[in-house]
């Protein structure tokens, strides 16, 4: 099987007088399907890590194939494609956009990738919602949903474009305990049913206790990969 991330030597640092290293030497391969944890303390180099894996930053050296593309000679244009059309985002807060719909939301990664017609776009998002259990949620806009239907559309824009990987960063962080578990079996859902490959970041080690595999990061290192339970969270 073809890994969907293989990474080799990254580096990634930021140029000052005295430079920032934040990401260094990591090297690792992730499997379509596999549900991952990035876990470790508060500035070991978690985040930076997953934007490197979701070309958002660049690395200062090393090299980063995603689903069979190697990224290193891409231009921003070739970038932004394989982003569009391979990986979903997930953040700690939703960010969604206030002044659009929860269905306008979902469109926007589908309408920057052009693949759908209007009335397309409109299914897809009706069937995202439906799946994540928000229904009748179509017209509304963010500020009338709570927390926890917040980062459920947040997941159904990161599958707008039915992408193979999701990167979430601390995507139950800003949640109750219910809400936080809600949240965790969608995405364990989407890894085991429909594989999706799911790196995210996550300081609750219980819940990184129950992926398939938990990458410990400390000073910007790989120190452990190690597999897990990944039992169900009930």
């Amino acid at each position: 099987m073809t890994a969907l991330i293989e990474a080799r030597n990254l580096v990634r640092t930021l140029p000052a007088t005295v430079p920032v290293t934040l990401v260094r030497d990591v090297s690792l391969s992730v499997e379509p399907g596999e549900f991952v944890a990035l876990t470790g303390p508060s500035g070991s180099g978690k985040s930076s890590l997953l934007y490197l894996l979701g070309l958002l930053d660049r690395p200062t050296s090393g090299s980063l194939s995603i689903a069979g593309h190697e990224t290193g000679d891409l231009d921003e244009r070739d970038r932004s494609r394989l982003r569009l059309s391979t990986i979903g985002f997930v953040f700690q807060f939703h960010f969604l956009l206030p002044e659009f719909t929860v269905r306008e939301n979902i469109e926007i990664p589908m309408r920057r990738l052009g693949r759908l017609s209007r009335p397309a776009m409109r299914r897809r998002a009706g069937e995202l919602l439906e799946s994540l259990g928000l229904a009748g949620q179509f017209d509304k806009r963010p500020d009338q949903l709570s927390g926890g239907q917040r980062q459920r559309v947040a997941v159904a824009r990161a599958l707008a474009n039915d992408p193979p990987l999701i990167l979430a960063d601390e995507p139950t962080g800003s949640l109750d305990s219910k809400n936080s578990l809600q949240v965790f079996d969608i995405l364990r859902g989407l890894s085991r049913d429909e594989g999706k490959t799911i790196v995210a970041v996550t300081h609750d080690l219980d819940l990184a206790a129950r992926m398939d595999r938990k990458l410990d990061l400390v000073d910007g290192r790989l120190v452990a990969d190690t597999a897990t339970a990944g039992v169900a969270v009930t």
